[in-house]
């Protein structure tokens, strides 16, 4: 992913950091457990349309707030990547926080903060005890400085080259996360992330790769929703490459796995990290059709289901269900645990993505035969949706 070189290259996939809401910048440094390659060919689809027209300062006005870039630095750079991607995530974050606003009547509470300890920041979008969502929040980081010797060596030992000046490594990664927690247990919980690293070397060379994702968390699980949901994801991926959803689906089974529980987080989606081939305009390409596709997936779930009754058992159910989605955060997800062990992380921000309540009961097991039953059965056996 040099960004002075050229033509096909093989995408070094690496099973691991998930983004998670509010850990932009854990997840972006995070690594993985294992090490995958995959050949990308060329993009085989029609290319889409850029979806970047129009001035810098009149599409920052549609935003939650403004940028954590001052405009005017974006207004001067409008073609680097830098500026391109921070443009997406602040335009994502803004139509998924609206299209949530729509549906449940309340209004994303906007927190902007700064790194103090170096360059960047983060918008912080939470909404809280509203009448669809008991806890939702979409946030986005851009934040730049030096990669931490940890950082370094993870990086190193996935397969990066990095040789650093002074034994630095000048680093900007930037990107946009969600966590959305429904009251309903029939509406599930949705998690997405997109983000980009860059890294300047000693010669000034850059290298760069991209990640991200998006997954379902249902409580009970619905077929025509699991069809629609991995539906128009398969639908962006293919866009791009007939590979791409069937890989990054089985990446994102693997990655949302709690081995001590023996079961899968949900019903997954796509996840992929490390892209960055064939060139870094297809793979922004890719990224931005993934990212158009968070309220399309979701949204349309959600209405479906914003008036289903419900009981206090299935209400239960979906408190057990929780926990082991804070289980799995907390354990094995390496965003959030880089976060929390690096110096001057925001800890509100990466653990936003847990649910405001949970539940633990020992030794439970649906009986045979009931939904629960169901769904554990698929969480146990990940399927093909489409």
């Amino acid at each position: 992913g040099k960004s002075a070189s050229g033509g096909s290259r093989r995408a070094l996939a690496l099973s691991g950091a998930a983004l998670t809401a509010g850990a932009a910048v854990a997840g972006l440094l995070a690594n993985a457990n294992h090490l995958q390659r995959a050949e990308m060919a060329t993009r085989t689809a029609q290319p889409e349309e850029s979806g970047e027209e129009g001035d810098i300062s009149q599409r920052c006005r549609r935003f939650m707030c403004s940028p954590v870039t001052d405009v005017r630095v974006l207004q001067q750079n409008p073609g680097e990547m830098r500026t391109r991607m921070e443009m997406l995530i602040m335009e994502t974050q803004a139509e998924f926080c609206r299209a949530l606003e729509e549906v449940d009547g309340g209004t994303f509470q906007v927190d902007k903060w700064q790194r103090k300890e170096a360059g960047g920041g983060g918008i912080s979008c939470v909404m809280q005890d509203g009448k669809v969502f008991e806890k939702a929040g979409v946030n986005v980081s851009v934040v730049s400085g030096y990669l931490t010797e940890e950082a370094a060596k993870q990086m190193r030992s996935r397969g990066k080259s990095l040789r650093g000046r002074d034994g630095k490594l000048p680093f900007c990664a930037m990107g946009v996360s969600s966590v959305i927690h429904p009251k309903n247990p029939h509406v599930p919980t949705v998690h997405f992330n997109y983000r980009y690293f860059e890294i300047e070397e000693e010669d000034g060379s850059k290298q760069w790769w991209f990640g991200g994702g998006t997954d379902l968390t249902p409580v009970y699980i619905n077929p025509e929703d699991a069809s629609l949901f991995h539906g128009t994801l398969k639908e962006a991926c293919d866009r791009h490459h007939p590979r791409y959803y069937p890989d990054f689906k089985k990446w994102c089974d693997r990655y949302f796995y709690i081995r001590h529980r023996g079961e899968t987080r949900g019903i997954g989606g796509i996840f992929f990290d490390d892209l960055d081939s064939p060139s870094q305009e297809e793979v922004f390409s890719f990224v931005k059709s993934c990212a158009r596709t968070v309220v399309p997936c979701y949204l349309p779930i959600v209405r479906k289901h914003l008036n289903d009754p419900f009981t206090q058992e299935e209400k239960d159910w979906q408190q057990v269900r929780r926990g082991r989605y804070v289980e799995f955060n907390l354990v094995y997800d390496r965003g959030v645990k880089f976060g929390l062990a690096t110096p001057g992380s925001r800890i509100e921000s990466i653990l936003m993505s847990l649910p405001l309540t949970a539940r633990w009961e020992y030794m439970h097991e649906p009986a045979e035969g009931t939904p629960e039953a169901e769904m554990l059965a698929v969480l146990r056996n990940p399927e093909e949706w489409v």
